[in-house]
């Protein structure tokens, strides 16, 4: 049983790692008082501008892993434009921030394999990714280092680091209270003299750099490549945000359970005491697993009061 452990935590974490930075994304937006379930178009894009840019610098330059961190980068970039569109129809025009969501995984979707197809002919977009390493020393230690320091890439601890720095800023900061404010009571936000609107706005363009962030991850680590979806890992982030209560170590816990049971049901066949199980009740488990928790759950959600509600400045 320990054995199987040890060779399964590593890839655990590796497929936690994008779930964690999207639902954090997610965090940053409904903490503002904006629903984001763009998050899976939002992945997209940042895979597919992350692999593009990637694939065009190692074309000149194979082999270079400054390209993929130079693909990281436009990735967000391209995530935070993208989110604007959802920021201006949600904040702007008041609109129903579900069907903008939902119009965001759509366009996403649909413009992004368009492109991939008319570049390269199949509509995938493959890359040189990250090789996984084990920390030095640290993937000595006995127990820990089998678990968590070995066969590690370096955007895992970019992702840790960007989760510890987050909770600080969300905690910790004037900004985080701001922006905190904005999601739970934005009038009286507004009568402190926050401007609730410019604060949901950054909400949202974080939410849209993480997502893009998530998706880019996926490219240069584990997939390697393009192929027009995240299969349905925002719309899994969303649950994480949920069944994490809305609280940056709560996501934590809730992403590593799904990357874990991820894991599992993808080794099943090749683990005896798994191959017992029927691989479709072991794929669909976390996700029961979801639904089961939220129904428990539900009476005791710690959503922001105002998240989902349109703001109109002046009026209470």
């Amino acid at each position: 049983m320990w054995s199987l452990i040890q060779q399964i935590a590593p890839y655990a974490i590796i497929f936690t790692i994008p779930l964690l930075i999207t639902a954090l994304g997610a965090l940053f937006s409904e903490r503002s008082g904006i629903v984001n379930i763009g998050l899976e178009g939002l992945m997209v894009i940042g895979a597919f501008t992350g692999a593009l840019v990637i694939y065009t610098i190692q074309s000149s330059f194979p082999g270079s892993t400054t390209a993929i961190w130079v693909g990281i980068v436009v990735a967000m970039v391209a995530g935070v434009l993208f989110s604007l569109l959802h920021a201006f129809a949600s904040i702007n025009l008041s609109a129903n921030q579900i069907i903008s969501g939902t119009a965001i995984n759509m366009i996403a979707g649909a413009i992004t394999v368009f492109l991939a197809r008319n570049m390269t002919g199949s509509g995938k977009i493959s890359i040189n990714a990250f090789k996984s390493t084990n920390v030095p020393y640290l993937s000595d230690i006995p127990i820990i280092g089998d678990l968590f320091f070995t066969r590690t890439y370096p955007t895992t601890w970019l992702v840790l680091a960007i989760l510890i720095i987050s909770t600080f800023i969300l905690y910790k900061t004037p900004f985080g209270l701001r922006l905190r404010a904005c999601g739970e009571h934005p009038h009286a936000a507004e009568a402190a003299g926050i401007n609730v609107k410019r604060m949901r706005y950054y909400g949202v363009m974080i939410s849209g750099a993480f997502s893009a962030l998530g998706g880019a991850v996926i490219v240069v680590t584990y997939a390697g490549e393009f192929t027009g979806t995240v299969a349905g890992l925002g719309f899994l982030a969303l649950a994480a945000l949920i069944f994490g209560q809305w609280k940056p170590l709560g996501i934590l816990a809730a992403t590593f359970f799904f990357g874990f049971a991820t894991t599992v049901a993808n080794v099943s066949q090749v683990v005896p005491a798994l191959a017992v199980i029927p691989p479709v009740l072991l794929k669909i488990f976390p996700y029961v697993v979801t639904l089961v928790a939220l129904i428990i759950f539900s009476k005791s959600s710690q959503a922001p009061k105002a998240v989902g509600e349109p703001f109109d400045s002046g009026k209470r």
